[in-house]
């Protein structure tokens, strides 16, 4: 059966809706929180009341703009987690009321699984066995899929997400949130030989950013101790030199992953899977390795229901659903 799926996104502070028919997308609305610019990072209590007064705008969207009512749909699926507890609760207990209204099934859906199957959106897929390097706010995994829904986390942060040390540093700078993206941008025209920051020496697969944010703020406290100008004047190399640095933390574990395990296909996912200097280095790796990598559109690297929605797919040709007792959990794991 090729089932006709709602899936609703509710893991952070993007409200997405989505709907999946015969294993295809129709679309993929997502309502952003601009409420929480002004505050320097997300506001959980802010963010679940955003939820709370968009999620119905959303659903009808997606359901709208597909042409598919209610009597079509076979499921509802949700993020169960990881993510924020009140944000997520939106999405599940607005899951859950569809579904008892509707009297068809719930298909519960890990938030860092569906970043994986968004490479199963769109031409080209990648083939089984692949390795994914998951990077987010909250997240930074290396993950091996054997199949749809067997995947294993074999390499993962012991503390800081990597997108979180991008927007710590950003905020350190003086740059408004989000600053990740801006890091990239302002990225592009600096020199990313100007400065040096220092590695860490964590064994096997796991990565570890939490000492780089400090040598970070120790770097420019030093820094513009000297000239209170420092930051305004060297905006550009000072951004490329992290970039340049976090990117590389990244792609050492990942070739890492790769030679050891034998495997050449490689893909990205999550948030920071925008950046364009992972991308670049991804490329770069690629040729030098003989990698087949794969990048999703940006559209599915940030949080979305397109990607819920693919692996709610997987999961109903499986006859894996959930009963209505089902709770979201913020720091479910793979």
């Amino acid at each position: 059966m090729h089932p006709v799926i709602l899936a609703i996104e509710s893991s952070c502070d993007e409200t997405s809706a989505s709907i999946i028919q015969h294993g295809k997308v129709l679309n993929n609305v997502i309502a952003s929180q601009a409420v929480h610019q002004k505050y320097g990072g997300v506001v959980p209590e802010l963010a679940s009341r955003a939820h709370q007064q968009y999620i119905y705008q959303v659903v009808n969207e997606a359901m709208t703009s597909a042409g598919i009512s209610t009597s079509l749909l076979n499921a509802i699926a949700f993020t169960k987690g990881p993510g924020l507890l009140g944000s997520l609760l939106v999405g599940v207990s607005f899951a859950k009321g569809m579904a008892v209204a509707l009297d068809i099934p719930l298909i519960e859906v890990n938030h860092m699984e569906a970043h994986v199957l968004a490479h199963f959106i769109a031409d080209p897929k990648p083939s089984f066995p692949f390795l994914c390097l998951t990077v987010s706010g909250g997240h930074t995994q290396i993950v091996l899929i054997d199949d749809y829904l067997e995947m294993k986390v074999i390499g993962e942060t012991r503390d800081d997400a990597v997108g979180e040390a991008f927007d710590k540093a950003a905020k350190i700078m003086g740059l408004p949130y989000p600053g990740g993206p801006l890091v990239d941008q302002y990225a592009k025209k600096g020199n990313s030989e100007a400065f040096q920051f220092p590695d860490t020496n964590i064994p096997g697969y796991d990565f570890s950013f939490s000492g780089i944010k400090t040598a970070f703020l120790y770097f420019l406290r030093d820094n513009k101790k000297l000239d209170p100008g420092f930051v305004e004047k060297n905006q550009h190399d000072i951004c490329a030199s992290l970039q340049k640095h976090l990117v590389g933390m990244l792609m050492r574990k990942l070739n890492k992953a790769s030679e050891e395990t034998g495997i050449k296909q490689i893909a990205i996912a999550g948030g920071v899977a925008a950046n364009s200097g992972l991308r670049i280095s991804l490329q770069e790796y690629a040729k030098k390795n003989n990698w087949k990598i794969f990048i999703p559109d940006f559209e599915y690297c940030t949080d979305n229901a397109a990607m819920i929605a693919m692996a709610a797919h997987y999961k109903f040709i499986q006859n894996k659903f959930s009963d209505l007792h089902v709770a979201p959990q913020a720091n479910l794991s793979i």
